[in-house]
């Protein structure tokens, strides 16, 4: 569904709210205010007010179209990359304004990982692929390079899969295991944050499945924040759960609450899938 496109919903409930100042689950590691953000003048994130607990799942849902990728963008300032952008207000993570004009856009991404919707290994082997972020900060010592990638690929489960052959390339893997390896070199460098954009959308169920259960793992040492699709992946891996449409948010909570028990009627039509 494109921007902008009139969908035939039931009418919203009038009950006033602001869906986003409590956050369900925890103190925020990410607190988003009032954001606006635009692609050469056209508003693709409408005055969001968002926070993200630390150390839970948040999950972005919506039809596309809907602003959320662009939201998910904004977190680690990619969308700075595309030309004619700009945005009003504020995002902080960890208590740092990221779009602080003195801020270092290196320091930020280390701080803040990304894995994208279709893996993208290096043409490299395993162990440098992980150990590739490492090597940026300027560790060169292979034994703390070894423990990096030793650590790293344990964390994202695929250890005991590649521990024997860490030097073969990494487009040698299989579609899952080149994702969960991407997993691997984003939290290679410590982030606090780990961002996801539609992780599984090229995974076949099983891989997919294997990284749901990453996710549960994952979130004891980092904030993750999650774009889908998959209005039941969202349901099982997500803590908070925040559903977007047109670039508004419309209903932000407790997984559990915002799938089972849904405040307003746009969140319900889509959860059941009656438009997106």
């Amino acid at each position: 569904m494109e921007m902008g496109m009139k969908i035939d919903l039931p009418p919203h409930s009038a009950e006033p709210r602001d869906p986003a100042r409590t956050v369900p689950g925890g103190d925020p590691m990410v607190e988003i205010d009032h954001l606006r953000f635009y692609y050469t003048g056209k508003e693709a994130v409408k005055d969001v007010t968002l926070n993200f607990p630390k150390h839970k799942v948040s999950a972005l849902i919506g039809p596309s179209g809907c602003g959320k990728t662009t939201l998910l963008r904004c977190l680690n300032r990619m969308n700075d990359l595309i030309d004619g952008v700009h945005h009003t207000g504020t995002i902080k993570i960890g208590g740092l304004e990221i779009y602080d004009t003195s801020l270092d856009i290196t320091e930020l991404r280390k701080r803040v990982g990304m894995v994208f919707q279709k893996s993208n290994p290096f043409p490299k082997s395993i162990y440098e692929n992980v150990a590739y972020g490492p090597r940026l900060q300027g560790i060169r010592k292979r034994s703390t390079l070894d423990e990096i990638v030793e650590r790293s690929l344990k964390g994202a489960a695929l250890w005991e899969e590649v521990k024997d052959r860490l030097s073969d390339s990494a487009l040698g893997m299989s579609g899952g295991q080149q994702q969960r390896l991407c997993i691997a070199r984003a939290v290679a460098v410590e982030p606090e944050v780990l961002l996801m954009d539609e992780p599984c959308s090229a995974l076949d169920p099983v891989a997919t499945g294997k990284v749901e259960e990453l996710l549960f793992s994952l979130k004891e040492r980092y904030t993750i924040v999650i774009v889908t699709h998959n209005i039941q992946q969202a349901a099982r891996v997500s803590d908070v759960t925040a559903f977007m449409l047109m670039g508004n948010l419309v209903e932000f909570g407790a997984a559990r609450q915002v799938f089972t028990t849904p405040k307003d009627s746009r969140t319900e039509a889509f959860i059941s899938g009656r438009f997106g």
